[in-house]
């Protein structure tokens, strides 16, 4: 007596799996009641050991005798308003900036030659 797969749902199966599942789910409740009850409470951060006053005073003291590194710290607002020209040192030579005329004039040459490459088709 043998019975083959059929087209609708194995409620049988089912029945079994959902009586298994809730087995689990008890078993699992009673599991962590049991486990409640039982705890012990464990502080989670072992204590810190106690530093005597003197020894800190002493480090204190020794970090106050070291030279420390200088740095250059650089505010950014002030920073952003003195950033429009950069000041150079006494006594140090720069390059020569170009006059602003020299430099629109090769401005209006380079558009020159650009405008006629565009009419060439090449850019």
């Amino acid at each position: 007596n043998m019975k083959l797969g059929g087209l609708g749902p194995d409620y049988e199966t089912i029945k079994e799996k959902k009586e298994k599942l809730k087995l689990q789910k008890e078993y699992s409740r009673q599991i962590k009641e049991y486990n409640m009850r039982n705890i012990t409470v464990v502080p989670w951060l072992p204590e810190k050991p106690q530093v005597s006053s003197v020894s800190r005073q002493k480090a204190l003291e020794y970090a106050k005798k070291i030279p420390r590194p200088k740095t250059f710290l650089t505010r950014q607002g002030d920073q952003e308003v003195k950033e429009a020209l950069p000041q150079a040192p006494t006594g140090t030579s720069l390059p020569q900036i170009p006059s602003l005329e020299s430099l629109w004039s090769r401005h209006e040459r380079e558009k020159e030659v650009v405008a006629a490459f565009k009419a060439l088709h090449i850019l």
